[in-house]
């Protein structure tokens, strides 16, 4: 079962309140602890209320704690916002300094299993330098959102949170909503474009590193498992955890990237993970940077695919991605299936970044790698 990448490399995050970060224990079952936001829930609609008026409460931590540095060219808030599942979800929002009118807006997401002080805060902060109003969120059971329990990941859950992304853009006083696009990186890449394919407001996607979570559940990596004997054996462990899981009352965790130095004879994309996570972007909240998924927290992906009607994907869409990367057959697959038999091909790209691994285009790898003046010549050609 693969929850990052690699069921090596599926990391921690932390529990939803910065004000309790050293309380990372797994989660109870329902057995044992009530699931909070189900319980609000329901005293709110006792009280004769609905869930579209209920947002949890989340404590967030208010200093500078990403793991890239502040720009004084951007105005930076928290912000929550809630999808159709009563989930709240926390964002850093990044706003041009002295921007005036309705401005275009991204949001941004990813990788899988990270945080938005990582990556997706420096693409988010980045674009907002360009001039684009930008959110980087934590999704459902991650970071400092919310969702009981925590470290699960779900194929509907996640596109929702995307939708609810550009929901709550899209009534921002300050936000043309016109002029909304998306940014998934790595394994929410993926779920970018599966949500382009399901939210027509969504003008222009962008998807960087991408992974197609559903196919690397179901297949393992490079397709090696794509075969009923090795998806069994692999549903038949998770159910075999779920009994145990449910029996003593908590979730067993998947394990995060390996802690460096590796081992000198693990694959390179191994190291590569570490190296990021465990080293130059490491967070306390951050899933990959510490212990991992749930081990039975992304089962749902091997039976529920993603992307199957990417080529209907009436919008713009741009995949980047490293040439030498592990995982540059997931763009290249995307992109061939997004415009065979399309009548919608020509806003579609590929670009493909000489001599880039996978991480690289997560932080730019100490070579610029991130090729942000074509992201925003791109956004600003079709959010306008």
């Amino acid at each position: 079962m693969i929850c990052l990448c690699t069921a090596l490399l599926t990391g921690c995050g932390n529990s939803q309140n910065s004000s309790t970060q050293n309380n990372v224990d797994t989660p109870k079952s329902s057995q044992t602890e009530a699931d909070p936001t189900e319980q609000l829930i329901t005293d709110l609609t006792e009280k004769g209320g609905n869930a579209m008026d209920y947002m949890e409460n989340l404590t967030l931590t208010q200093e500078w704690d990403k793991t890239f540095p502040k720009s004084d060219k951007v105005d930076h808030q928290k912000v929550t916002f809630h999808n159709r599942y009563g989930i709240t979800l926390a964002a850093d929002m990044y706003t041009p300094k002295n921007s005036d009118g309705k401005l275009a807006a991204i949001a941004v997401c990813g990788p899988f299993g990270a945080v938005k002080e990582q990556c997706s805060g420096l693409y988010a902060q980045t674009l907002a330098e360009r001039g684009f109003l930008t959110i980087a969120f934590d999704p459902s059971f991650t970071g400092e959102s919310g969702g009981q329990p925590r470290y699960m990941a779900s194929p509907d859950i996640n596109t929702e949170d995307f939708q609810a992304a550009v929901d709550f853009l899209s009534v921002q006083d300050n936000v043309d909503p016109d002029k909304i696009g998306i940014c998934g990186i790595c394994g929410w890449g993926g779920m970018a474009i599966n949500t382009a394919a399901l939210d027509t407001r969504i003008k222009a996607t962008v998807t960087a590193t991408m992974y197609d979570m559903a196919r690397v559940n179901a297949n393992g990596y490079f397709d090696e498992n794509d075969n009923e004997e090795s998806r069994f054996a692999t549903k038949e462990a998770l159910n075999a955890q779920r009994t145990k899981d449910y029996a003593s009352g908590e979730y067993v965790r998947g394990g995060g990237c390996l802690p460096l130095p590796v081992p000198e004879d693990v694959p390179f994309y191994v190291k590569d993970y570490s190296e990021y996570y465990k080293g130059r972007a490491y967070h306390s909240r951050s899933l990959n940077s510490n212990d991992g998924w749930n081990s039975i927290g992304c089962m749902s992906f091997i039976n529920q695919p993603i992307n199957t009607y990417s080529n209907e994907i009436r919008s713009a869409v741009l995949l980047i991605h490293g040439e030498k990367a592990h995982s540059c057959y997931f763009s290249k697959d995307a992109y061939e299936a997004m415009t065979k038999d399309s009548k919608y091909a020509d806003n579609k790209e590929l670009m493909i970044i000489p001599d880039a691994v996978h991480t690289d285009l997560y932080d730019g790898g100490g070579k610029d790698a991130i090729p942000f003046d074509k992201i925003e010549e791109f956004y600003r050609e079709y959010l306008k």
